[in-house]
């Protein structure tokens, strides 16, 4: 994860902001289906009480229309016609449901219910107590002015938005509140870090520069195994030294690009790690090409040094390390203990470690993932647990 510029402690951390997304991601999701379920219910309610309201009314032409067909049955030698009115539809239907006659508009009938709406005609069936015509079933259809889907559409849009502003804004409060115990913890973090950082500068100075004025040539083959010994040590804990001081100091600063030959920088850091290497008796293999890239030195530098660290660090005793430069790509693979694959995604999250037996604040990747985001240079990753790690830098 790339990390956050920490010059106000209130404002969020990435970290804390890639879980507010995932919190909100799920808590948007639940109030939309909940929001939804209330409008379809709404909707539902609303069109009961528009077909009770139009009950009265169709009930009514049911009874006008029920007394034009007795009189059209008592009189059917010399009247003929069906009974029509301007106001409604109607259609008869015998005991085994089958038309009779028929004026609607609409012929999807549902014998078996009262009163439903279908599309844009509402329908009231009225079973008939007397065979008119020989009919059992009498519908009445009347058209839907569609006035109260229009109402219930602007009801549901209006109140379901203020409704979900109120929710997002509760989420937020309550985010923020579960998120606060996540946010202490890694501003205090961050704290220690800088502290840690300002107290580590005066003694590593001190132990680098002494082991450079040492003269080798008059120690006996003991006292140079230990002095190779504590240079290891210096080097490992300098690597994270300028990884703690690029973290807390220098990512604010205006970058100053320039054209790098990538070949000779990491020929320069392959052979700055070799003393590391070697005490682990990892053998590394250099493939590289000329390559120019238009980047901050110190940035790429951390890059570099970085990976090559992590190479050697998660590594097996006798494995090997290759690093392959190319035109518009650099990769580095090592043998050694890898990670499992669904811990990939995490590899770049600030303080994120899958392995306990090494040390280290779990920010040396947090910081490349930074530079390389900010300079566009895409990386992946290969892993396998046993089986060793490839990273694969393309621009």
């Amino acid at each position: 994860m790339s990390v956050l510029k920490n010059k106000d402690t209130s404002s969020l951390l990435k970290s804390e902001s890639k879980s507010l997304k995932r919190f909100f991601t799920l808590y948007v999701t639940i109030v939309l289906m909940m929001l939804a379920m209330m409008s379809v219910y709404y909707y539902q309610s609303q069109e009961k009480l528009m077909l009770a309201e139009q009950r009265d009314t169709l009930s009514k032409y049911a009874l006008i229309q029920t007394k034009r067909l007795k009189v059209l049955h008592q009189f059917f030698d010399t009247r003929t016609t069906y009974p029509r009115d301007p106001r409604f539809k109607s259609a008869i239907y015998d005991l085994e449901m089958m038309q009779i006659f028929s004026l609607l508009e609409d012929q999807n009938i549902t014998l078996r219910e009262g009163i439903y709406r279908n599309k844009e005609r509402i329908h009231y069936v009225n079973r008939l107590n007397d065979y008119y015509l020989g009919a059992k079933y009498l519908v009445i259809e009347v058209n839907d002015d569609g006035v109260w889907q229009n109402t219930t559409w602007k009801h549901i849009l209006i109140y379901g938005a203020l409704v979900f502003l109120i929710f997002m804004l509760l989420g937020l409060s309550l985010a923020k509140l579960f998120l606060k115990p996540m946010r202490d913890a890694i501003v205090l973090l961050d704290r220690f870090i800088k502290d840690t950082t300002h107290e580590l500068n005066t003694p590593l100075s001190a132990i680098l520069a002494n082991i450079e004025m040492m003269d080798q040539s008059v120690m006996v083959e003991k006292n140079k195994t230990k002095l190779n010994r504590i240079n290891i040590a210096a080097t490992t804990v300098s690597n994270l030294y300028k990884d703690l001081t690029y973290l807390t100091l220098e990512h604010e600063k205006a970058n100053f690009d320039e054209k790098i030959a990538l070949k000779a920088l990491i020929e320069d850091r392959a052979e700055y790690f070799t003393i590391l290497a070697h005490s682990k008796k990892i053998l590394c293999n250099l493939d590289l090409e000329e390559s120019i890239i238009l980047a901050d030195r110190s940035k790429i530098t951390r890059v570099i040094d970085n990976l090559i660290s992590n190479a050697i660090k998660y590594n097996i005793r006798e494995g090997s390390i290759s690093i392959v430069l190319r035109e518009n790509s650099l990769s580095i693979r090592d043998t050694g203990i890898g990670i499992d694959e669904i811990h990939i995604p995490l590899l770049f999250d600030r303080y994120a470690r899958f392995n306990d037996s090494e040390g280290g604040f779990g920010v040396g990747l947090s910081i490349v993932k930074m530079i390389l985001d900010e300079y566009a240079i895409a990386i992946s990753v290969e892993s396998k647990k046993g089986e060793g790690t490839k990273m694969v830098l393309t621009w």
